[in-house]
C-alpha cells in the first residue's frame, strides 16, 4: 500500500527564490488550464491541455518565463486539474462515495503552495535532495524513508514553512492486538469516552484562540495589499498552523494508540454538517476534528489488519442501557448521569453509550437501522422481551407507591 512521508527543509535565499519561480509557474499553468476547460464545451485531453498551455505558451512573450523551471511540475499540475474534474463528475454522478466534490478553482498567491516531482526530476543520494533546477535541499530527516519513493511533493504553506512529501510503498504491519475491540463516543470536552472506561480530554486551545483572535482583529485593521497587512497575515498563518499541528498531534497519538491496542474498533457516524447548525457549538465543534479523527483510525486500521467499523447514526446509543437493554428514550444533554428504570445501575452517559457502540460494532446487538429482515429479532422475541419489561417497570413503581403487583 502507498503512504505518505513529511519532512522539514530549509532551503538557502537563492533555492527559496527559486522555488516561488516554481510555485508561480506551476500556478499559471493550473489557471490557464482552467480557464481553457471554463470556455470550452467539452473537458479537453490532459495532452491538449499540456500542448498549449506548456509547449506553445512557452514560445510566446507574455509565458516565455516558463521555461525557466522544469517541465515535470508544470506537467503534473495540469495532470492534477484532470483528477480534480474526474473526482467532480464522478462525484455528481454518484460513482464517487463521501461528500460531494467542488469544481476545480483557480490558485491564489497567498493560499498553500506546491509542486510535484516524478522520478526524473528528483534524485537522492547521501541522505541529501536534490531537485531539478533547485539543488541539494538541507532536509530534516525525522525518520527513514521505508522504500524508494516514487515521487515528492515540495509544499510551501501559508506560514511559510517548507515540506517534502514522498509517496512510498509501504507495506502493511500486522500485530498481535492487546484488546479485541473498542468503541468510542465522541464529545467536546471529552474528545474521546472508551468502552474499557478510559476517557481522553481534548488539548487546551484557549491560549492560542486568544492570540489568534486578537491578531486577527489587528488584521482586519491594516490596509489591504500593504507590507503591514502581509506582516500581520503571516502572524496570523503562523498561529493558525500552530493550532492545527497541535491537534494534528494529539489526534495521531490517539489514532496510533486506539488502532495497536484493538482489533475492532467501532465508531458512530456523527451528522457534524448538522451539527454546525447549532450557533452555540458550532465552533467548537468544527475545532473539535472528529471527521481527521475518524479518517485517522480508518487508514491506519487498514494499514495495520485491524477491523474499523462505523454504526449508524440513528443507533440509540446514548437511550439504552449497556447492562439490561432497556430503552429509556432520548436524555437532554444536561443529563450527564442514568440510573436505569428498569435494572437500577448508574451510568455515565458517555461510558453507556460507548459500550453501546462497542456491542453495536462487534455484532452483539443488530444495527436498528441497517439490518436486513433476515438478521432482525423475530417479533415473538420482540412481544416477550416488551411484555417483560412492562412488568419489571410496573414492579418497579408499585414498590414506589407502596402498592401490591396483582398475581399473575
Amino acid at each position: 500500500m502507498k503512504s505518505r512521508y513529511q519532512y522539514r527543509i530549509y532551503p538557502t535565499p537563492g533555492q527559496s527564490q527559486s522555488l516561488a519561480q516554481l510555485f508561480g509557474c506551476v500556478r499559471v499553468v493550473w489557471n490557464d488550464a482552467l480557464a481553457l476547460c471554463q470556455q470550452s464545451d467539452q473537458l479537453p485531453k490532459t495532452t491538449e491541455l499540456q500542448k498549449v498551455c506548456i509547449t506553445k505558451a512557452k514560445k510566446t512573450q507574455a509565458r516565455g518565463w516558463l521555461g525557466v523551471v522544469s517541465a515535470i511540475p508544470l506537467q503534473q499540475s495540469i495532470a492534477a486539474l484532470g483528477v480534480a474534474f474526474k473526482n467532480f463528475f464522478q462525484s455528481r454522478s454518484g460513482k464517487r462515495k463521501g461528500r460531494k466534490v467542488n469544481p476545480p478553482r483557480f490558485k491564489r498567491k497567498t493560499n498553500r503552495q506546491s509542486a510535484r516531482f516524478t522520478r526524473g526530476g528528483f534524485s537522492i543520494k547521501n541522505n541529501k535532495v536534490y531537485l531539478a533546477k533547485i539543488g541539494k535541499v538541507k532536509t530534516q530527516w525525522s525518520r527513514p524513508l521505508p522504500s524508494e519513493p516514487s515521487s515528492v511533493t515540495v509544499i510551501k504553506d501559508c506560514a511559510g514553512r517548507y515540506f517534502l512529501s514522498f509517496v512510498v510503498e509501504v507495506e502493511p504491519e500486522i500485530n498481535p492486538p492487546k484488546n479485541p475491540s473498542i468503541g468510542i463516543d465522541l464529545g467536546l470536552k471529552t474528545f474521546a469516552c472508551c468502552s474499557n472506561r478510559e476517557k481522553v480530554n481534548s488539548p487546551d486551545y484557549s491560549h492560542l484562540y486568544r492570540k489568534l483572535k486578537r491578531h486577527q482583529r489587528r488584521l482586519s485593521k491594516r490596509q489591504r495589499g500593504s507590507k503591514r497587512y502581509h506582516r500581520m497575515r503571516a502572524k496570523v498563518a503562523k498561529v493558525q498552523a500552530r493550532i492545527r499541528d497541535k491537534r494534528k498531534d494529539f489526534l495521531h497519538k490517539l489514532s496510533t494508540k486506539v488502532v495497536n491496542e484493538n482489533q475492532v474498533i467501532a465508531l458512530e457516524d456523527l451528522n457534524v454538517s448538522g451539527m454546525l447548525r447549532n450557533r452555540r457549538l458550532s465552533r467548537a465543534i468544527s475545532q473539535a476534528g472528529w471527521y481527521k479523527f475518524r479518517s485517522m483510525c480508518e487508514c491506519k486500521a487498514n494499514k495495520h489488519n485491524r477491523d474499523f467499523r462505523v454504526i449508524s447514526r440513528w443507533e440509540p446509543t446514548s437511550q439504552v442501557c449497556s447492562e439490561c437493554g432497556y430503552r429509556w428514550g432520548k436524555l437532554d444533554l444536561s443529563v450527564r448521569t442514568i440510573v436505569c428504570v428498569n435494572c437500577g445501575v448508574e451510568h455515565d452517559r458517555d461510558d453507556n453509550a460507548s459500550a453501546n457502540i462497542e456491542r453495536v460494532g462487534v455484532g452483539h446487538t443488530h444495527d436498528i437501522k441497517w439490518t436486513g429482515s433476515a438478521c432482525k429479532t423475530p417479533p415473538e422475541a420482540v412481544c416477550d422481551e416488551l411484555s417483560t419489561q412492562q412488568e419489571s417497570r410496573q414492579s418497579f413503581l408499585d414498590g414506589l407507591t407502596g402498592k401490591e403487583s396483582p398475581s399473575l
